[in-house]
């Protein structure tokens, strides 16, 4: 854990710094039942399947430092795991004291969740070169909001099947096909009250370009690198069919 040291202090200075910007009013430490994916939950879920994807992220960037640093040490995997969850839930005991907020088992259960596709996606042979979780950001007025029902409403998330993984498909045209499925809910910001939206949580598939594969293959640079590693996490707008 003493290799990314510094990382990890500073991902934790970056937690409180964001905390404390944005915590308006405390109380003493308390639960709350924020419940799952229901109709009757403040953000039908999308803000659990955040948690999974900010600790999944959480966890991929310490272990790429981890392996950097040490060449690929064994067991990097799971150590980024306990790490990103134990950062995760230093994050958590904010909420806890929010008089908006508390502490939520279901956002702890799904931190650990997102940690542990990473370490099965880094662990499991084949996985990381077949599977994604990606986030996809909708445009809206604001092109992205930062905050609030809005923010989530934004948001999509998937898995993405890479044909290009596969063996069978590696000199076929298919090899630049995904399959995607994820989820993503709508109608339950204040504005959508206001217009009688009535919430919706949608299950998603579809057929996706991959533009790692089209473009990003055997980059010669550093920018072409980063773009590549970018695109196994972030779903470019409008390079997908999807239907509900």
């Amino acid at each position: 854990m003493g290799t990314v040291r510094w990382e990890t202090a500073g991902i934790f200075a970056y937690i409180t710094a964001s905390q404390i910007a944005v915590t308006k009013g405390t109380r003493s430490f308390h639960f709350q039942d924020e419940g799952w994916f229901g109709k009757s939950t403040k953000n039908l879920g999308v803000d659990k399947l955040t948690h999974a994807y900010n600790s999944y992220l959480l966890t991929e960037l310490i272990q790429a430092r981890i392996n950097r640093k040490t060449g690929g040490a064994r067991g990097s995997a799971l150590t980024a795991a306990i790490l990103a969850s134990g950062l995760m839930a230093y994050s958590e005991l904010y909420d806890a004291h929010k008089k908006s907020s508390g502490f939520s088992i279901q956002d702890v259960i799904f931190n650990t969740g997102g940690a542990t596709f990473s370490v099965l996606r880094n662990t499991i042979p084949g996985m990381k070169e077949k599977v994604d979780f990606r986030l996809l950001l909708m445009p809206n007025s604001e092109i992205y909001t930062f905050k609030g029902k809005e923010h989530y409403a934004q948001q999509r998330f998937l898995l993405a099947v890479q044909l290009s993984g596969f063996e069978e498909f590696q000199k076929s045209p298919l090899r630049f096909v995904e399959l995607h499925a994820g989820y993503y809910a709508k109608g339950f910001t204040a504005r959508d009250h206001e217009q009688g939206e009535i919430p919706q949580r949608k299950l998603f598939f579809g057929l996706g370009l991959n533009l790692k594969e089209l473009f990003f293959k055997t980059p010669r640079s550093k920018i072409g690198r980063a773009t590549g590693q970018v695109l196994d996490y972030i779903q470019i707008p409008y390079t997908a069919i999807h239907v509900d």
